[in-house]
């Protein structure tokens, strides 16, 4: 076969996708998700907030338990809406021992 007949042949029927010299076509899948960014099952988001909560209390003795449990709710309830997920625990629980702290600091000067 002369260079002019593969090339006649090139033009009327072209390599397959996939094919030595032609990229395959990207997957149509959409885009990927972390899986931080799904949110937690119930159950995770209940034994989350059940241990930090024991930590809590242990941390700050003198403040209700009621208190503790009210605020670690309230805090994470303030990262309802919040898109990616996975370091809500951590951030719930800093601003839960800074309230805390202060609580327990105004329990001490009630006293």
């Amino acid at each position: 076969m002369t260079i002019e007949e593969q090339t006649r042949q090139a033009d009327v029927h072209p390599p397959a996708e996939g094919s030595i010299g032609l990229p395959r076509p990207a997957e149509q899948a959409g885009p990927a998700t972390p899986p931080s960014a799904s949110p937690p099952g119930p159950y995770e988001e209940s034994a989350t907030i059940r241990d930090m909560v024991t930590r809590l209390r242990a941390a700050f003795p003198s403040v209700d338990g009621a208190t503790v449990e009210a605020t670690v709710r309230a805090e994470y309830d303030s990262f309802r809406d919040a898109r990616i997920r996975a370091f809500i625990p951590i951030l719930v629980e800093r601003r839960s021992r800074r309230a805390l702290g202060a609580a327990s600091e105004q329990t001490r000067n009630d006293r």
